[in-house]
């Protein structure tokens, strides 16, 4: 595994999203009411990042076009989004929220 520093646990409010470059990717991190979860920062359906979605529960919904995801597992709920995103694992160590690149 190979996890990386991303953020304070403060950085992030509850059901919102995050984004967060690291080399030539970019991902979206979450906090819902519980913990904190990592999926490729771009919609599948026209790579519009979901920094700007709705975050409502474990749901993303992409700004431009609403298609939804599951940020614990990625899968693509609504259209017109049908392919689901990457995830990635993450834990929070003391302050800081920590993603594994390698997913």
């Amino acid at each position: 595994m190979n996890y990386i520093d991303v953020c304070d646990i403060e950085d992030i409010d509850a059901e919102d999203v995050m984004r967060f470059d690291y080399g030539n990717e970019t991902f979206a991190i979450y906090r819902t009411e519980t913990d904190y979860f990592a999926t490729a920062g771009l919609c599948t359906h026209e790579e519009v990042h979901l920094e700007d979605g709705l975050v409502i529960d474990d749901v993303i919904e992409c700004p431009l076009h609403q298609g939804r995801f599951n940020v614990r597992t990625g899968e693509a709920l609504s259209a017109p989004a049908c392919v689901n995103l990457k995830t990635y694992p993450v834990k929070v160590d003391g302050r800081r929220v920590m993603m594994d690149i390698d997913g």
